[in-house]
């Protein structure tokens, strides 16, 4: 009985140190902005790696449905690509993973380098319509917009100091790579994604090209410096703490082990 004892008490001793395989049940679900979900899934890839037996699941919906899962516990962490309201605040924690900006798009075949702020205005409200009217080609202009619930609208929204209803749009897109297709199949199209979406697609042959605002070139070196004026914070937002598992992967998306994902992804570590 005493040899059993001393087995069970060394065996005990041994598995303290051996790390803890999580039950399958462990599961993390994110939903939010489509801005961050490409990079939160690939987070979640090597937080799993690290963590046997743990799921993440990441789905897309916009900014809003990550503030409203988050906050009525349908989502462990919502993915929101924009500070956080006053009112949202009250409930929600956010915990900043990288940093993006919003810029805008034309098709790479378009003249036109720059516009500035009272053309970008009098496009989408639709008094400019043709290019002409911006020193570019004899061809009509087709605006694109995101849809409702998207922060990258209210981002460009309260940059130009528009109202939704002002905005003419010929095309109403939800995340930023439908955005990028919409303008690189359209050489009369003008838009605006994430500059981290649209620095990718450059990157790899979308003929795409990005316009600066306020006479700031738009790139994520811009953004690092604090230079672009439509720079945002890509958040994992929680309702008040985070449960046990969902610290761990937020601190793991603030750790130096996920920077490359977050350049990988054309966005900009914060600053810590």
């Amino acid at each position: 009985m005493k040899h059993t004892l001393t087995f069970l008490a060394t065996l005990l001793a041994v598995l303290a140190f051996l790390p803890v395989a999580h039950a399958a049940e462990d599961k993390l679900v994110l939903t939010g902005s489509s801005t961050v979900a490409p990079l939160a899934l690939e987070i979640g890839k090597r937080f799993e790696a690290a963590n046997p037996g743990v799921r993440v699941d990441v789905q897309t919906g916009g900014s809003s449905r990550g503030v409203a899962d988050a906050m009525n516990g349908l989502a462990d962490i919502g993915l929101v690509s924009r500070s956080l309201k006053p009112v949202e605040a009250k409930t929600l924690v956010a915990h900043t993973i990288a940093l993006d900006g919003v810029a805008l798009i034309v098709h790479a075949g378009n003249p036109v380098r720059q516009l500035d702020d009272a053309q970008i205005k009098a496009i989408y409200t639709g008094r400019i319509r043709d290019w002409r009217g911006a020193g570019g080609p004899d061809r009509p202009i087709t605006v694109v917009s995101k849809a409702e619930g998207r922060s990258t609208l209210e981002l460009f929204l309260h940059y130009t100091g528009l109202k939704n209803s002002q905005v003419r749009a010929q095309a109403v897109i939800g995340d930023n790579q439908q955005g990028i297709k919409t303008v690189a199949g359209n050489p009369g199209a003008i838009g605006y994604v994430s500059i981290g979406a649209a620095e990718y697609a450059v990157e790899h042959g979308i003929p795409i090209r990005l316009l600066p605002m306020a006479g700031v070139a738009a790139t994520t070196d811009a953004v690092q410096r604090g230079r672009f004026p439509l720079t945002r914070p890509l958040n994992l937002v929680t309702h008040g703490a985070p449960s046990p598992l969902a610290a761990r992967f937020i601190a793991f998306a603030q750790s130096p082990a996920v920077r490359d994902l977050i350049e990988a992804q054309y966005f900009v570590p914060p600053p810590r």
